[in-house]
């Protein structure tokens, strides 16, 4: 199975999508036991402020990302591509798809948050332009 990036079409997902989408996230590792994919999907599909967008291949969900908004600034998350489809540029195609919802949503930055021991994303963000934000992300689970 083989999809070009320059071929590649990144749409919403569908309810059909979902159990490939989060197949995909966990053989990618970007799944965590406190972060169930399938009620992060349900979540970032349920309003006008967030989406997921995949490109198919053979009918099966080959690569993602998930888009969101707060008015201002953006986030991306859970950019995957199938790991036999790396290096043919999807990363890339994935990454610019989600950008493009998001200018389109009138968002005017974009964020991405990336696990400090994950060098290779990283590497992959900064050849895209992406740079440290000296920001220290804090949460608290509700």
């Amino acid at each position: 199975m083989t999809t070009p990036a320059t071929t590649a079409t990144f749409t919403d997902i569908t309810d059909d999508d979902v159990p490939g989408v989060a197949a995909l996230w966990q053989e990618c590792g970007l799944t965590r036991p406190w972060n169930d994919p399938l009620l992060d999907v349900a979540d970032a599909r349920r309003g006008p402020a967030s989406t997921v967008l995949a490109a198919r291949a053979d009918g099966a969900v080959v690569a993602t990302v998930m888009a969101g908004h707060d008015g201002h600034r953006g986030w991306l998350y859970y950019v995957a591509v199938s790991p036999a489809l790396r290096g043919a540029g999807l990363g890339r195609a994935a990454v610019a798809a989600g950008e493009a919802w998001l200018r389109a949503a009138g968002a005017r930055k974009v964020q991405l948050m990336v696990r400090g021991t994950n060098a290779q994303a990283l590497g992959f963000y900064e050849r895209l332009g992406y740079e440290d934000q000296s920001t220290a992300v804090l949460g608290r689970w509700f």
